[in-house]
Formats: structure tokens, C-alpha cells, sequence
């Protein structure tokens, strides 16, 4: 399989195939080829589709390598097992699957025996890495049939580290199961196709080396694993002095310049005062000049390095000029045939990208990519967040908007909503200048919360929106939200897109005619305040003259909650705009219930409401002035809906209290569970029969409104609800049973989270499981739950027993196998693995 292209790699695939990126000199496809040949496999069809002629051109019919090649071109986009049927007429017995760009040493021979003993189908070859969130998941039972596959998971999805390693054993006819008429994967369609069919289906660990060399990261362990001798690779060479490889015609006057690991390739020219250190690749014909310093770097061939030169860390490609005095920092990236001038500074995780020149004395401090926190993905929990100036900035706030509008259809419309503070204005503007300048058109709604940009979506089938809020935590932090019809939480298929146009810089510029307009429809919150009083009983309000407190939290719903209660007849009192900084070691939301606590008590309130600055969360104060758990507001919705006879499905996340089953049950709703995230908690509200979801934190939703989170439209139904009951909120609330829901946090490294979770997993097999998000074990004493955190190094562990004691218990039995496992990798020698 060799027709990748290998976007996240570039600049060294922006004009090679990912297969011909050279490992410890030699493309990663040859190390394949060898790898073949060791184990017999002379007959090889190399399936192609970018730049085919790369490859052809390089290996030819394979003679040369002792292998025979023939090769199968991709006219469009078939996917992986669409790709292979292509080459099928030569496929008639038993036949290797194996990519060109994953670098591995695994035993091919027992494999294929693996698959011949068991009389398998298709034999998956199976491997634990450190971050299985990239990969598919497969599940096995003790004799190796798979039980279930997940393909890129989620963190809260992972329930095994060990993943498809795109190298599979297969039968000729599973084939036939493979249409020609469309794209077909064998891991997303093929293999749960024939694990539906019940085809015997085979996973086989395998205990060599594999890694997958899909970004810069990988590329540059591969090398250093090869040099370190972590994978069997016939290396190029002499072996000097244990671990060094020297070439053919290779220039240099002694080795005490050379530290070793290290592979400097055929014909270098390296000067007496230059300086290799460890883990340093060159290719052929490299020239190192006086005083150059070279460590930890790979160096493609025809590459020429000047005078007193320092390259630290980094990775330039083919035939480079690269002048006197140059720096080169750790994690730069240069393409093929960069010009870097005399005494030029190349910042740490810059790319350059192949044929460019840099002027002599230039500093390029700027990144290409997304670096500025080291994060792998673009998109966390709650969309795009960035310190303000520092990771998000308006350039990168720009770009982040044209890929969303790369993502689009021109002329798509897209809502824009944010917050008060200069920051969100700053990048809100720099957005709606990005969107604009790919022909999309956008709705402005300047200063308002969320939930209105929503209802707008919604109201007028609008493709998209965005809300620019600064974050609860910190405030020198902006969070840019993203949306999608009808109005929930943008979907992961949908941020991937937007994620691939901003790491490529692949952004659509239309022509001064379609550059899209800005509109600011300022009937919006007309629109949203009539909609809502539609959808409430306002009689039953009205005649319940309520009077409430609220403390607005910062939030723009000021701007709208008043037009809704006027109409209501609910008297509300507010607390002063201008709140002072919260104490030292005290949140905002502390600071707003103790305001409004003291303003209930003194108004003589029914009940009192706290929004957060985004104005999607409601806290809630009883009419004595006290603060009513979020936990017990969950289930006081529950049974308040119960009461008011709605019946139908009402959602909550697997974390919450039992409790909630229990309520529900009593008044006739039937309770559904969703994973933790916010996104899947609103999917799922905004499916058929959902009239209630909401979780443990002041998020709650009413799909029949609005199937998102939003503080305003839950004070509104709250009240609805409260006006039916005709009982003080107090009285109510004193008859909702107290949770026993126990909440830790765990540090857990990134590189083992996969591993703990699949541990875990097994040593709890056997006993009730469920994986909708985590691990999650039930037995006569309560529950317990291990669930990883998608955006920090942390697992959650949740608990709930039938007291306070088992609860106890079941939390330290379940945090004691985490820590038990976290301690046995800590002892263990590092994995030869990384990725």
C-alpha cells in the first residue's frame, strides 16, 4: 500500500509520496521491500496514487532489491480495501496486506502460519502503542477472533491500546465482498462486514516494531529508533565502533568527531572541525563545512551545511543550500531545495516548505502549523482555546476561520456571536474577516450569548456557527466555540475537516465580486425571546408572580432574559453589574451565589439564578438563600418534569447518579445514558422522543426549544415547572435523596493512557462492564467508572455505592487498579514504541 500522501509529514511530502520519505537513508518503502524478501516474499503488487511515478521511477520491476514489483494506479480515490481489489487479478491465494509507510520488523512468517492454523478470513496484525486515539481499536478473545472493532476513538471511547496495524493476511474471496463502484476501507467496511457474517476474523499480536510515520514526531523516532537498533532494518554501511554506520566514498578523517548513535550515508564530505552528535542521519552527498554542529537531525541527501553552521534537533531535506552562520533550531522542518542566506535564524517548529529562499540575516520565527502549545489536534473538548496573543492570535484566529469556510459550500452562511471583552471582540472580527474572505456569508450578532447564534442556526437554516467567550477559568484564556445544525455542538467528523484545511494552509480565496457579507440581524433576539414564550405555558407564570433574584455572571444575557420575563409578570431583581475581583483562591461562580444569596434572603425571593459568562449553565439559590447542589437541580428537573406529566426520553451522561434512574422510573420518563462529553450529550437531545437531557455541572437542555445548553431557556421552563408544582423550590428540593457520586482525578501520562485503560479492561473482564465512555464496572455494591480526559494527562475515576462507605470502597478498589498498573509501566523499561 503505497499511495498515501501524507499531508501531516510536509514539508518533506510536499513533493514525495510518504512511502519515499528516507529512514537512516533509504526510503521507508525499501525497508518494507527488505522486510518481504526476508521472509520469502518475492511477488509484490505496490498500489499507487500520489505521484505514482516517484516510486515507479525509483524501484522500477524491483530487480534491483530482489523482489519482483508490479504496480496498480488509483484513477480516483478507491480507499484501502478498494484500492487492493484494483490488483485483484493476480490475487489468487492467500496474500499479504502491508503498508510502505509504517516502518515494523514483524515476523510475516508466523503470521501467515497464524492465519493458515486458525483457517481464518482475514488475520489483522495487532500491536500496543502508547496513543491509540489515531488508530482503530480491535478487541480479541483469548483464542485471537475479534469481538469488536472502534475506529479512532475518542479518549472517552478507549477501552484497549491495541490497534489495527494496517497489515493483514487475507483469503482471495473476502475480496469479492469489496464493490468496485465507490471507496472501501477494510477496517471502517470490510472487517465489520465480515465480523457481521460471522467470517472467522483473526487478530494476532505481534511483538516486533511498528510505527507509523504519520507526522514529523514519528519521522524523527523512526530514524532514532533505527539508529538505536529498536527495529530490525538493514542498514546501509560499515558498523564502526558499535553504532556507527559509515558509507561508501564517506570523507572524514577520524571517528572523534562522530558521536555515535549515528548513519552518515555515501560520498559525505564531513570537515575536521565539524561535530556530529548522537542520533544524527545524513544522506548521500552531504557536506558538512568548518565548525558545523549537527545533533540529534536528519539531513537528506545532496544537502550542503556552511561554515560554523548549528542544525539542532531538526529535519531539512534534499539538496539544501544552507549558508555560513545559520541556526537551525529543535522540531524545524525544511523542505527540498531551501536556500537558508548567511547568518539566518530558523525558529523551533517552523517548516519551510520545499524551494524557498531565506534572505541572509532573516529570523523566521514564524510557524506554519499549529505549534504554539504542542498539541496534536486543533480542537478540544469545547472547541478551539488559546491563551490570548500567545496561542490564539488574530493571524491564527483567521486562518481557523477559513477552514471553516474551506469547509463549506460558497455562499454557506455562518452566525457569529461573543462575548464583551476586547479579546473576544478582537477575535471575533478576525473570524468573521476569515469566513468572509472565502465567500461565506455571515450573520454578526456581536454581543450575545450563544444560545441566540443557536436559535438563529436553527430558526434559519443557517450551516454553521461560532461564539467567542473567555473562559470560566482563566480569564487571559478565549474558547471559540463551534455549531452546527440544528444548533448542537459541532461534531468530530465536522472539526476534522476544518482541522485538515488548517494544517494543509489549503484555504479557499474567492474573487472581490464573491467575497462573502456581514449582516447583523437585530430582530435575532425577538426571534429567540418569542420562539421561547411559545413554547412556555406563560399563563401558569404569570399567575404564579414570581419574584427571583439573578446575578447575570458577566454574561450577555442581560440582553435577553428581561424581554422574556416582562411578558412572564416575573419581578426579578438583579445584583450590581460591576462585580469586584473574586478573593484570592475564589472563583467567579463563588463570588456570584454569595451575592445573590445575601440578595434572595433580603428581597424576600422565590428563588434565585446564577449564569455563567457564557450563559449556558444555571446555579441555583433557594428561597432561603441557599445553595441547591447541581447535582440535586438535575434530578429536581427530573421529577418536576415527571410531575408536569411530560412523559417521553430524557438524556444524562453515564456519570451521573444512579438516582436519576430511579427518579425517572417513578414519573414515567425513560432514561437513556450518553457519554460525559457535552457534544454527545446534546446529539443525542436533539434525536426523536428527547424532551429533557442535562449533567452535573448547570447544563441543561430542552430540545423541543433548543437541543443545546442554555441558562436562559432553562430558568424560563424551571419556572414553568415550579408554577405547576406550586410548592417552595426549598420543599422540593428536600425531598430529592442526596448523591453518593464520588469524583478523583488521576494524572495519568499520555503515552500510557491507552495501555491502562486496555489493562483495565481485562482485569475486570468477567464482571458487569459497560464502555459508552471509559471503563465502567457495576456490582451489588454501586458502581465505578475510569474514564480518560480527551484534552489534559488525567483520568477521572467516578464511584457511587449504596452508602457512604461502599462508595469509599468501590473508589480505592478502582483507584488502587489504576495506580497499580501506572506503577508496574513506571518500573518497566521504556517501550521500545512511540507515537
Amino acid at each position: 500500500m503505497a499511495g498515501g500522501e501524507g499531508t501531516r509529514l510536509r514539508p518533506l511530502t510536499s513533493n514525495q509520496p510518504k512511502p519515499m520519505v528516507p529512514i537512516v537513508g533509504k526510503p521507508c518503502m525499501e525497508h518494507i521491500l527488505d522486510l518481504l524478501r526476508r521472509h520469502g516474499i518475492e511477488e509484490v503488487i505496490v498500489t499507487l496514487a500520489f505521484l505514482p511515478q516517484a516510486i515507479r521511477s525509483y524501484f522500477g520491476d524491483g530487480e534491483s532489491i530482489g523482489v519482483g514489483i508490479e504496480y496498480s494506479v488509483e484513477e480516483v480515490p478507491m480507499g484501502t480495501a478498494g484500492s487492493v481489489r484494483l490488483a485483484s487479478r493476480r490475487l489468487d491465494e492467500p496474500f499479504l496486506v502491508i503498508s510502505g509507510d509504517a516502518l515494523c520488523d514483524f515476523d510475516l512468517t508466523a503470521l501467515a502460519s497464524f492465519h493458515r492454523e486458525r483457517q481464518a478470513a482475514a488475520t489483522i496484525a495487532l500491536k500496543s502503542v502508547d496513543n491509540p486515539l489515531e488508530f482503530g481499536i480491535v478487541v480479541v478473545d483469548e483464542d485471537g477472533r475479534v469481538e469488536r472493532f472502534l475506529e479512532k476513538p475518542s479518549w472517552g471511547q478507549v477501552f484497549s491500546d491495541t490497534i489495527n496495524t494496517g497489515v493483514y493476511v487475507l483469503d482471495p474471496e473476502v475480496l469479492r465482498h469489496v464493490p468496485d463502484d465507490r471507496p472501501y476501507d477494510f477496517s471502517k467496511d470490510l472487517f465489520p462486514l465480515l465480523l457481521e457474517m460471522g467470517r472467522p476474523l483473526y487478530g494476532c499480536s505481534c511483538d516486533g516494531y511498528w510505527q507509523d510515520i504519520g507526522n514529523l514526531d514519528q519521522y524523527r523516532q523512526a530514524n532514532i529508533d533505527a539508529l538505536d537498533g529498536r527495529v530490525a532494518l538493514q542498514i546501509d554501511g560499515i558498523r564502526l565502533r558499535g553504532n556507527i554506520w559509515i558509507g561508501e566514498g564517506v570523507e572524514l578523517d577520524e571517528l572523534e568527531g562522530v558521536e555515535g548513535p549515528a548513519y552518515i550515508g555515501n560520498d559525505c564530505r564531513i570537515s575536521p572541525q565539524a561535530s556530529i552528535g548522537a542520533h544524527t542521519v545524513l544522506g548521500a552527498n552531504v557536506t558538512l563545512r568548518d565548525q558545523v554542529r549537527v545533533a540529534r537531525s536528519i539531513i537528506d541527501a545532496s544537502t550542503y551545511v556552511g561554515r560554523s553552521t548549528v542544525i539542532e534537533g531538526a529535519i531539512v531535506g534534499r539538496a539544501c543550500d544552507i549558508r555560513s552562520h545559520v541556526h537551525v533550531h529543535e522540531r524545524a522542518a525544511i523542505g527540498d531545495e531551501v536556500v537558508l542566506g548567511d547568518e539566518s535564524v530558523v525558529a523551533p517548529g517552523v517548516r519551510i516548505y520545499p524551494y524557498k529562499e531565506v534572505e541572509s540575516g532573516a529570523h523566521i520565527r514564524e510557524s506554519l502549523i499549529w505549534e504554539a502549545r504542542a498539541s496534536t489536534h486543533l480542537f478540544g473538548k469545547n472547541g478551539v482555546s488559546g491563551l490570548v496573543n500567545v496561542d490564539l492570535t488574530p493571524d491564527t484566529a483567521l486562518r481557523l476561520a477559513a477552514a471553516l469556510g474551506t469547509s463549506l459550500k460558497r455562499g454557506a452562511r455562518v452566525v457569529a456571536s461573543r462575548e464583551s471583552p476586547q479579546a473576544c471582540r478582537m477575535i471575533a472580527w478576525s473570524m468573521v474577516s476569515g469566513l468572509i474572505a472565502t465567500g461565506v456569508h455571515v450573520a454578526d450578532l456581536r454581543v450575545l450569548p450563544a444560545a441566540v447564534g443557536r436559535h438563529l442556526l436553527r430558526t434559519r437554516g443557517l450551516d454553521a456557527g461560532f461564539h467567542v467567550g473567555v473562559s470560566q477559568l482563566d480569564p487571559e484564556m478565549v474558547e471559540i466555540r463551534f455549531f452546527e445544525q440544528p444548533g448542537i455542538q459541532m461534531t468530530s467528523a465536522f472539526e476534522k475537516e476544518i482541522e485538515k484545511h488548517f494544517m494543509r494552509h489549503e484555504l479557499r480565496r474567492v474573487a472581490v465580486s464573491d467575497i462573502g457579507t456581514i449582516t447583523n440581524p437585530v430582530e435575532a433576539t425577538d426571534a429567540y425571546a418569542q420562539d421561547l414564550l411559545r413554547n412556555l405555558d406563560a399563563a401558569s407564570i404569570r399567575a404564579r408572580r414570581f419574584r427571583i433574584g439573578i446575578d447575570y455572571g458577566q454574561s450577555s444575557a442581560e440582553f435577553v432574559l428581561p424581554l422574556l420575563l416582562a411578558p412572564l409578570g416575573v419581578e426579578a431583581i438583579a445584583t450590581s453589574r460591576t462585580a469586584p475581583q473574586p478573593e484570592p483562591g475564589r472563583s467567579e461562580l463563588h463570588e456570584s451565589l454569595g451575592r445573590l444569596k445575601r440578595l434572595v434572603r433580603a428581597a424576600g425571593a422565590d428563588l434565585g439564578a446564577v449564569f455563567d459568562r457564557a450563559a449556558e449553565r444555571l446555579y441555583l439559590v433557594d428561597e432561603r438563600g441557599r445553595e441547591i447542589p447541581v447535582e440535586k437541580t438535575l434530578l429536581l428537573f427530573l421529577r418536576l418534569l415527571g410531575r408536569k406529566g411530560r412523559g417521553g426520553r430524557v438524556a444524562v451522561p453515564v456519570s451521573v447518579t444512579e438516582q436519576a434512574e430511579l427518579v425517572a422510573a417513578e414519573r414515567g420518563l425513560e432514561l437513556v445514558r450518553t457519554p460525559s462529553a457535552p457534544a454527545e450529550l446534546m446529539r443525542v437531545a436533539a434525536s426523536d422522543g428527547v424532551v429533557f437531557a442535562g449533567a452535573v455541572g448547570g447544563g441543561y437542555i430542552f430540545p423541543a426549544f433548543l437541543p443545546a445548553y442554555d441558562a436562559v431557556a432553562s430558568l424560563c421552563m424551571l419556572l414553568e415547572l415550579l408554577a405547576a408544582a406550586a410548592t417552595p423550590i426549598s420543599e422540593l428540593v428536600a425531598g430529592i435523596p442526596r448523591s453518593l457520586v464520588r469524583h478523583r482525578q488521576l494524572h495519568c501520562p499520555w503515552s500510557v493512557k491507552g495501555l491502562v485503560m486496555r489493562v483495565l479492561a481485562e482485569q475486570l473482564k468477567g464482571r458487569e462492564l459497560e464502555l459508552i465512555d471509559g471503563v465502567k464496572v457495576r456490582d451489588e455494591r454501586g458502581w465505578a467508572q475510569v474514564s480518560p480526559d480527551p484534552d489534559e494527562p488525567v483520568l477521572h475515576v467516578y464511584a457511587e455505592g449504596r452508602t457512604d462507605e461502599l462508595t469509599s470502597e468501590l473508589e480505592e478498589e478502582l483507584r488502587g487498579l489504576v495506580a497499580a498498573i501506572l506503577a508496574e509501566q513506571e518500573n518497566e523499561p521504556k517501550a521500545q514504541i512511540s507515537t
